[in-house]
């Protein structure tokens, strides 16, 4: 706050009165930066507690049963960079020219790289002894809570 009221001292330096009064002008520019930073202070709190509230009210990202399947073990288990890849396709249904803009990089790059992140959670599922098919199936059991 201190850094902040001399900043606006600094860009004011015009504005400033002569003599003594330069300094009770300043004690008034730090008087509104504190209450400034007070009141925003008082806004986070209060949108802190308003979100608190909504996440404990909310539904859960991922069901439980699934959280503790076979496939969920595999999925975590992969570089941090396939599960990136993977949620960004999955979960949050993004395309290859949405997902360059997040990582930064080309559609082309996106493209190979989601392919080998493919690719090498086929060979973790199937190492795992697992049935890719049923194991897509049975999410999809978990999460819309349908048939098979």
């Amino acid at each position: 706050m201190v850094a902040e009221t001399f900043t606006i001292a600094w860009r004011r330096a015009g504005d400033l009165p002569p003599g003594d009064e330069a300094r009770l002008w300043l004690y008034g520019v730090a008087r509104r930066v504190l209450a400034n930073h007070l009141r925003g202070e008082r806004r986070h709190l209060l949108k802190t507690a308003m979100l608190r509230d909504e996440l404990a009210t909310a539904p859960a990202a991922l069901p439980a049963p699934l959280e503790g399947t076979a496939v969920a073990q595999v999925f975590r288990d992969l570089p941090d960079v396939d599960r990136e890849l993977l949620a960004l396709v999955a979960w949050e249904g993004l395309g290859n020219a949405e997902i360059a803009k997040v990582l930064g990089c080309s559609r082309n790059a996106v493209s190979i790289r989601l392919h080998r992140a493919r690719k090498r959670f086929a060979r973790a599922l199937r190492a795992a002894g697992i049935d890719q098919a049923q194991a897509v199936r049975t999410a999809h059991y978990k999460l819309e809570g349908s048939r098979l």
